[in-house]
């Protein structure tokens, strides 16, 4: 499939799958008036996550993974290994989050998988760097594993996803190459950069924004599904910035530049840029915070858990995966009794 053609492909459905997508907003919803932001009440307990508002009818659960870190290759990646040596010794080892016993990414993953099978998950959020370098064999399996599961799961690229270290061209023109060449079946046919999910009136929008940057067509494609009036969950990589973070807190941060910019020679990748974000990707932090209907953001990047709240929007970040980490979110509606404490 030609990337011109593929990139511009905004919408279709998962048949048997129970999701729909959407790229724009419908006739039906682009009308709704929404008079008031959404009233959310969110609860941590490690790593289970409660969602609570009056907008969310029924129960949904979602298993969210980010950070597997898979470095598993065969024969196909030996014309690469120039590109994939430092991240296929990266992860070959890790300690288990909960149990503290060794343990690997493959296994760390199934064992995810398993725990999304045993609560009957709705759907599973792979939210970038399941892999660390977009090894044909590791996508395979991934995509292998998925199917047995039986459960939906909706895909979004992080910055290890696409990446060949050392390998010429910019991120953008990077991430477009190996989307196309590796990791399209992992979409099901949904556009990579931004495609909505639709699941128990609950619209879940993965935009990918694995180069830190947002693009004109995301932004316009983020401010039409504001205009649905329909609840919007965000899942995004890299965490949108909150004051107090990080610059590993990258998506619209205003320190982001390249003066920052520390891991660029370990990583092997152009610099970034002297001036910083594009005002497209601020106008995206800005609308994210100002979108009245969305009920939270989930991220990963970060390899630990974390959760910042602002404008009241609550986002939160999961543990990698590579490590054994998962969040169990549970959005839920709320009992007559409870209401009172936000209404």
């Amino acid at each position: 499939m030609k990337r011109r053609s593929f990139f511009k492909k905004t919408t279709t459905a998962l048949a048997g799958l129970g999701l729909t997508t959407s790229a724009c907003a419908s006739a039906r919803t682009i009308n709704q008036k929404i008079k008031q932001p959404f009233k959310v009440c969110a609860t941590i307990d490690q790593q289970k996550v409660f969602f609570y508002a009056d907008v969310i009818k029924e129960s949904i659960k979602v298993v969210h993974i980010a950070d597997t870190h898979l470095f598993m290759d065969d024969e196909r990646g030996i014309p690469y290994q120039a590109y994939s040596n430092r991240m296929a010794k990266a992860y070959n080892q890790t300690t288990h989050f909960q149990t503290r016993i060794e343990t690997n990414p493959a296994e760390a993953f199934e064992q995810t998988l398993a725990f999304a099978k045993e609560v009957n998950a709705d759907v599973i959020t792979l939210i970038g760097d399941i892999f660390s370098f977009p090894s044909e064999v590791a996508i395979e399996w991934v995509l292998s594993k998925l199917k047995d599961t039986g459960i939906p799961y909706i895909y979004i690229a992080g910055n290890h996803d696409w990446h060949y270290e050392g390998m010429e061209g910019t991120l953008e023109s990077l991430r477009d190459t190996w989307i196309e060449k590796r990791l399209l079946p992992l979409y099901q046919g949904n556009h990579p950069l931004m495609a909505a999910y639709d699941i128990k009136g609950i619209r879940f929008l993965a935009i990918d924004n694995s180069t830190y940057q947002i693009n004109d067509a995301q932004l316009a494609f983020f401010k039409a599904q504001v205009a649905s009036g329909l609840p919007l969950v965000l899942l995004v990589h890299i965490p949108m910035y909150a004051p107090g973070k990080t610059i590993s807190f990258g998506c619209g941060n205003p320190n982001w530049r390249a003066a920052t910019d520390r891991n660029f020679k370990l990583e092997r990748r152009p610099k970034w840029p002297e001036s910083g974000h594009t005002q497209t990707t601020l106008n995206f932090h800005q609308e994210v915070f100002n979108a009245p209907n969305l009920l939270g953001i989930f991220a990963g990047h970060i390899h630990r858990n974390s959760i910042e709240m602002i404008k009241g929007k609550p986002q939160i970040v999961a543990d990698d995966n590579a490590s054994g980490g998962y969040l169990d979110i549970n959005f839920l509606p709320m009992n007559k009794g409870d209401k009172r404490l936000i209404l």
